[in-house]
């Protein structure tokens, strides 16, 4: 998909793989600015249930304005039925890039935790439970 267009988004590279979809970083081309796309895997996309729960995923997100959430801009569907949602891209990585062998220094352990604490606290208070909290999903 590198180098492919999808509505108005350019996929410039692949930046991981879960079990509902595959996110790309891609240039807005209207905007010029960079977004996180996640795509639904091309096999859930034939099953209505799977396309729901997405949907909701994209909704429930976009319902929370915080700084430690990502920040959802789009629901895009390709004319072939996938899904796509477009977030906001955050350069630097995540924390499961971060954590090195023997672990994090102790205060960047407890400033991480602590904004992740913020976000789940935000989400929990507008009912959103968040179930799949790992280091590969923390920015």
């Amino acid at each position: 998909m590198i180098g492919s267009t999808i509505s108005h988004f350019r996929i410039v590279t692949e930046l991981g793989r879960g079990a509902m979809g595959i996110v790309y970083q891609a240039e807005h081309t209207r905007l010029g600015r960079m977004v996180a796309l996640k795509v639904l895997q091309p096999h859930l996309s034939l099953e209505p249930d799977a396309k729901a729960r997405f949907i909701q995923e994209a909704k429930s997100a976009s319902s929370l304005d915080h700084s430690n959430i990502c920040t959802i801009y789009e629901i895009v569907e390709t004319e072939s039925g996938q899904l796509v949602i477009a977030m906001g891209f955050y350069s630097g990585g995540t924390l499961r890039h971060k954590i090195v062998p023997g672990g994090l220094p102790l205060n960047d352990g407890l400033d991480y935790a602590s904004q992740v604490a913020s976000g789940l606290a935000a989400a929990h208070k507008a009912g959103i439970v968040h179930r799949d909290i790992k280091p590969a999903n923390v920015m």
